[in-house]
C-alpha cells in the first residue's frame, strides 16, 4: 500500500510502487504484475500527528498541536529532513474518550464498574459492538513481503507505512485502526494468527502481502471471518478505477459495455481491477503479464491466472500488451514499465489512458494527451489521481455502520458509483475523478456502501 495522499517526491508514503500509484506492487514483487467517528462507543480512539515526550526522549515532538513537522537532530545517521522529523515517535497514538479525573471515574472506567459490561457481554456477546470500541476499530495487517516500491522489506520497516494507512482510516473516514505487523510468511500462519485476533476488531484491512499469497489469505479470512475483511491493494484500486472509468464514459457519451480495455499487471490490482470491470459490464477486457496476454491456451498460468483467463478476453487475443493496444479503447496500467508511445499511438481514437505506476507512469501523460481522451494517473500532481484513499475509509466505514459480515461486490461497485457521482456534473477530461480532500467522498461512498450491505443481507444493524 502506500499512504496515499503524500506529494510523490515524498518517497517513504507514495514510494516507488506501481499500480495506484499509491497501492499496487511492482513487477518484481508481485509476480511481474502490477504492482469523524461513526459510531465509536468505546473508551479509547486513535488520533494521529503527535508524539509526545514519553516516546521520544531528545524532547523534539514530531508533530505540534496543528501538526506541522517539526525539525529534530539525525538519528542514527539517518538526515535531518522533514519526513523523519515527522515520523519520529511515530504519527499515532491511543487517546481516552471518557475522562478519568478521579477515584469515581475510575471506578467507572476500570473496576469495579467495569465488571458489569463485562458480565453484560458474556451473557449476549453482541453487546461487544456497543459497549468497546471493536465496532468502530480495523486491523490493518501485514507480513510486510510487497511494501510501497521496497518490496519483502519485513514487518518492522513496514510500520511507518501501516500507521500512515491507520491514520488515513481515521482522517478521512472516522475509523479507528491499528497496524497490526505479523512476523510470518506462512499462508497458514497468517490466517490463524488474524483469525484468533478477530475478536478484538470489527474489520481486517490486508496490506502489502505479496500475490499470489495475498489472493488465498484473502478468500480464506473471509470464510472463517463473520467481519469485513478487505485487501485494498486489490479492491480499493479497483473501485476507484471504476469510477473514473465511469465519469470517462459519460464525458464521452460512451458506456462500458463499448469498450474493450488492455490491464497491464495480474497482481493483486489487475485481477481485483479486471473482475470489477467484468461485473460492471465492460465490453471485453484482456490482462497481460510479462509473458503476454493472459489467455487460457497458456500453460504456464498458475491458478489465479487460469481462474482470470475463463472470465477475461473474450476477444481469444495472444501476444505482447503492445499487440493487445492496437484499437483498444482503454489502457490501464498497475505494472511499472515503459509502454511505447507507438502502441498507444495505436489504440483506437478518443481512448483513455490510465498510467497509474508511480513514481514513473508506464505512460507519460504529454505523451498519453496526444492522443488519449482522458489520462489519470497515481501521482497528485498530475489531473485525475487514482488515490485508494477515495475508496477504504468510506468503504470501511459503510461497513462498520450497519455491522457488515462482508464487503460483497455490490458493496464495491455501491462505493464505485456513489465515487463517480461526487464529481458527475463537473466532469471535464481533467476532472473525472474527485480529490482525495474532497469532503463529498467520504460520506457518499460510506452511505452507498451501508445501502448496499442491507440490500444484500449482510448489515447486522
Amino acid at each position: 500500500m502506500a499512504a496515499e495522499i503524500i506529494n510523490p517526491s515524498t518517497t517513504l508514503e507514495t514510494g516507488t510502487r506501481s499500480g495506484t500509484g499509491t497501492e499496487a506492487d511492482t513487477a518484481g514483487q508481485q509476480e511481474g504484475d502490477h504492482t469523524g467517528n461513526t459510531g465509536n462507543t468505546g473508551t479509547t480512539a486513535l488520533t494521529g500527528g503527535t508524539a509526545h515526550p514519553a516516546t521520544n526522549p531528545t524532547g523534539n515532538p514530531a508533530a505540534g498541536a496543528g501538526g506541522d513537522a517539526v525539525r529534530g537532530p539525525a538519528l542514527d545517521g539517518f538526515p535531518v529532513d522533514p519526513v523523519f522529523a515527522l515520523h519520529r515517535g511515530g504519527k499515532m497514538e491511543v487517546a481516552a474518550t471518557v475522562p478519568v479525573r478521579d477515584a469515581d471515574d475510575l471506578s467507572l472506567a476500570y473496576t469495579p464498574g467495569v465488571a458489569e459490561v463485562c458480565t453484560a457481554i458474556a451473557e449476549q456477546p453482541e453487546l461487544v459492538h456497543d459497549y468497546t470500541w471493536t465496532s468502530n476499530l480495523v486491523a490493518v495487517v501485514t507480513d510486510g513481503t510487497a511494501v510501497l516500491g521496497l518490496g519483502d522489506i519485513g514487518p518492522r520497516a513496514s510500520l511507518p507505512v501501516m500507521e500512515g494507512k491507520a491514520i488515513l482510516f481515521k482522517q478521512f473516514g472516522g475509523v479507528d485502526a491499528v497496524p497490526v505487523a505479523l512476523d510470518c510468511t506462512d499462508v497458514d500462519e497468517i490466517v490463524e494468527t488474524v483469525v484468533r485476533l478477530a475478536p478484538s476488531f470489527g474489520g481486517v484491512n490486508l496490506e502489502d502481502i505479496s500475490a499470489p499469497r495475498c489472493f488465498e489469505i484473502e478468500k480464506r479470512l473471509k470464510e472463517r471471518l463473520d467481519i469485513p475483511v478487505f485487501h485494498d491493494d486489490q479492491h480499493g484500486t479497483a473501485v476507484v478505477t471504476l469510477a473514473a472509468l465511469r465519469n470517462a464514459c459519460a464525458l464521452t457519451g460512451r458506456s462500458l459495455g463499448d469498450l474493450r480495455a488492455v490491464i497491464s499487471g495480474a497482481g493483486a490490482a489487475g485481477v481485483a481491477i479486471a473482475r470489477i470491470l467484468v461485473e460492471a459490464g465492460i465490453g471485453d477486457v484482456a490482462v497481460t503479464d510479462r509473458k503476454g496476454v493472459v489467455h487460457g491456451s497458456r500453460e504456464d498460468l498458475n491458478p489465479v491466472k487460469r481462474d482470470l483467463a475463463a472470465y477475461t478476453n473474450t476477444a481469444g487475443l495472444a501476444g505482447s500488451l503492445e499487440s493487445a493496444l492496437a484499437g483498444a479503447d482503454v489502457f490501464i496500467g498497475v505494472s511499472g514499465g515503459t509502454v511505447p508511445e507507438q502502441a498507444v499511438a495505436a489504440m483506437a481514437p478518443g481512448s483513455f489512458v490510465f498510467a497509474m505506476a508511480n513514481p514513473t507512469p508506464e505512460v507519460h501523460p504529454d505523451v498519453a494527451r496526444k492522443y488519449a481522451a482522458v489520462v489519470a494517473t497515481g501521482r497528485s500532481d498530475f489531473p485525475n489521481q487514482i488515490n485508494n484513499v477515495l475508496a477504504f475509509p468510506g468503504i470501511f466505514a459503510g461497513a462498520l455502520q450497519v455491522r457488515a459480515s462482508a464487503i460483497t461486490e455490490g458493496m464495491k461497485l455501491a462505493a464505485a458509483g456513489a465515487l463517480a457521482a461526487v464529481v458527475a456534473g463537473e466532469l471535464s477530461a481533467d476532472k473525472v475523478i474527485p480529490s482525495p480532500f474532497d469532503p463529498r467522498v467520504a460520506p457518499a461512498v460510506t452511505a452507498a456502501v451501508a445501502a448496499a450491505a442491507r440490500a444484500e443481507g449482510v448489515a447486522r444493524r
